[in-house]
């Protein structure tokens, strides 16, 4: 058998919340978002931790945030992120998650978290759970500033041809590889390896896993690790992200 992987959603199953919408109070802190959109905020978390996002959503939120966050400094947002990701994301990550990629490491396989979320939010927290290959969304940078384009976003089918691109060049045969989500819309990401399990699953996961035979996992348990001391790159896409969910659910507003 050749080399194997098992691969990570992120947002519901290493972690208990949305992983950009985490940081809300420290761009607030800041001066970035507005008390009004703090709390605008928390009731979208409140949403999503209920019941998730769906692949329309997600695009709004894609859409928005290449837009909001054309020409900000990928430095000041680093700074700030950089300030607050042991506060914000150390609590929330759930041990059974933490335990599983180490099981998984320690049977020799490869370990991957592949989100919807910025490349600049997950490998942080990657790198805090020994996790050296990540996949997320990525936002042009020009001269230190985000230009409002999206380079890449891996959602539904993306994150498959992600992870085929991973497959060829690392060796892997999908069929022996494994896969955790709690979304829906990570249907085909689950589908296209030979060890799917829902984790957390929203109520159409959980019906999609019954009918399929797929594990079914539920995380609860905080997880007792602390971040290491992290060289945290830009992270404009954090904030973008947080308003893209805002704007969401206020459609009209504006900056």
């Amino acid at each position: 058998m050749g080399r194997t992987a098992a691969f990570f959603d992120l947002d519901k199953t290493v972690i208990a919340k949305s992983s950009v919408l985490a940081f809300g109070r420290a761009f607030y802190r800041n001066g970035l978002i507005t008390r009004k959109m703090v709390a605008q905020g928390a009731y979208a978390q409140f949403r999503y931790v209920l019941r998730g996002a769906s692949h329309g959503q997600m695009d709004q939120a894609r859409d928005r945030l290449a837009a909001v966050t054309r020409g900000w400094s990928a430095a000041e947002v680093s700074a700030i992120i950089e300030s607050s990701v042991r506060e914000r994301i150390g609590p929330i990550v759930y041990a059974e998650a933490a335990d599983l990629i180490d099981e998984h490491r320690a049977a020799g396989r490869d370990v991957v978290i592949i989100s919807t979320a910025g490349v600049e939010v997950v490998r942080p927290i990657a790198a805090m759970l020994g996790v050296d290959q990540v996949v997320g969304t990525e936002l042009a940078i020009v001269d230190g500033h985000y230009t409002g384009e999206v380079v890449s976003y891996p959602a539904g089918e993306g994150k498959v041809e992600a992870m085929m691109r991973l497959a060829e060049t690392a060796g892997y045969d999908l069929a022996d590889c494994y896969a955790y989500s709690d979304s829906v819309t990570d249907v085909p990401m689950l589908a296209a390896v030979g060890h799917p399990t829902a984790v957390n699953p929203d109520k159409a996961l959980r019906e999609i896993a019954a009918d399929r035979g797929w594990p079914v996992r539920d995380f609860h348990r905080p997880s007792r690790k602390k971040l290491n001391a992290l060289a945290i790159g830009g992270v404009a896409l954090a904030a973008g992200m947080i308003i893209g969910w805002l704007w969401m659910e206020r459609p009209s507003r504006r900056l």
